[in-house]
């Protein structure tokens, strides 16, 4: 009994166990080790979905998640972040996040069990119909009520984090945005305005609406199965858990003062410095390159070439990265590693499916980009507001 005593002390107190893993913590949760750990922990989900998904193991790691975050809890800094108004629907939408996923993926390994065994899924022959009165109408009351409740416990328990009228003198650090727009904000550190706040959440809609259309596939309509739509399925979540839930995260818990990064067991120290020197593709053609190797003279063009502007000269690198990127890798795959899906979908929705993919992947390039060699933009055209 001592010897265990003697563990949990250790594993609490600040030169122990505890100590340790909040230090690794801290050093995991800058974005080029957060991000990429979310996405490989999605990748193992997904192709482990019949495992986790048993309700003895999803209740082990239930529990497991909520001593580990009753554990953190206990430490000062990572309390001052949770308990913020703000912050508090965080929580709850990662625990309605991993319920409502474990539910879909739970009817999903059975269903895709089931088949395989050639047996009747779990929706055949099930009698869905309810009568509106009095069945219906009960439910709605007592959801309403339970709502009702829950919302004026929260409003005495918590204060609405409402703020005094705009001042420019004293202006919030870090100033966020609300907690359902901070994966745009989060964007809005590798893209211009324009594509963080306009164009990325219009493909995101447009991609939602047109997956069904992009693949027509007719198996899984109805009822819950993974192995029948696993490229939508694969493409679906990407979207979802890594760039929209995992980014709300990070911009939430991680992002401080000066829009630092700072562990979940840190003090937000507003004087903390953020050194960076962020380039362009024309900085590291025109500049870096030529006084790394002496194959020309370093500097930026400024003068026309054959009537072309100095800047499409000075852009040249980058815009031949993005033509390559959006209009000529889409032709090698399609004849390559995508063939089988250039034929099921045809031209037409292929060009569709391509565009949203490559949207939406160039949100995790830029990202690594970023962090690897502090890229800023891979076509500046400031002349013209045009940044990529």
């Amino acid at each position: 009994m001592n010897g265990l005593n003697t563990l949990v002390l250790a594993a609490t107190s600040d030169g122990g166990l505890g100590s340790v893993i909040k230090d690794l913590l801290n050093k995991a949760s800058v974005p080029q080790i957060f991000v990429p750990l979310m996405a490989i922990g999605l990748i193992v989900a997904l192709l482990t979905y019949r495992t986790w998904t048993r309700p003895a193991i999803a209740g082990l790691l239930a529990l497991a998640a909520i001593a580990f975050y009753v554990w953190s809890a206990t430490d000062e800094n990572f309390f001052k972040i949770i308990v913020k108004p703000d912050n508090v629907p965080i929580t709850i939408m990662l625990t309605a996040t991993a319920i409502v996923t474990w539910l879909a993926f739970r009817q999903a390994a059975i269903n895709d069990a089931r088949m395989e065994r050639g047996e009747p899924l779990i929706e055949s022959g099930a009698d869905d119909k309810v009568l509106v009165w009095p069945d219906l109408v009960y439910t709605e009351m007592i959801c309403l009520v339970l709502c009702s409740i829950a919302l004026i416990v929260w409003a005495i328990l918590l204060k609405a984090p409402l703020e005094p009228a705009a001042n420019p003198t004293n202006i919030p650090n870090p100033s966020k945005a609300p907690w359902y727009f901070l994966g745009l904000q989060e964007l809005l550190v590798y893209f211009d305005p324009w594509i963080a706040g306009v164009l990325l959440p219009g493909f995101i809609i447009l991609g939602l609406v047109a997956l069904p259309y992009i693949d027509k596939n007719p198996r899984g309509n109805g009822y819950y199965t993974f192995s029948q739509r696993k490229m939508v399925i694969w493409v679906f979540m990407f979207g979802w858990v890594i760039m929209w839930v995992v980014l709300i995260v990070l911009g939430t818990f991680l992002r401080g003062p000066n829009w630092n990064i700072f562990g979940p067991y840190e003090t937000w120290d507003s004087h903390r410095p953020a050194a960076l020197l962020n380039v362009n593709v024309s900085d590291l053609f025109w500049v870096v390159l030529p006084e790394k190797t002496g194959l020309w003279s370093p500097g930026l063009p400024k003068n026309a070439v054959a009537g072309i502007p100095a800047m499409f000269i000075r852009e040249a690198p980058g815009i031949v990265l993005l033509g390559g990127y959006f209009f000529i890798l889409p032709v090698i795959l399609a004849k390559s590693v995508l063939s089988k899906l250039f034929k099921d979908l045809g031209l037409i929705r292929y060009a569709v499916f391509w565009l949203l993919m490559s949207w939406m992947m160039l949100v995790p390039i830029k990202m690594v980009l970023r962090w690897l060699f502090n890229l800023k933009y891979f076509m500046a055209l400031t002349e013209w507001f045009l940044n990529v």
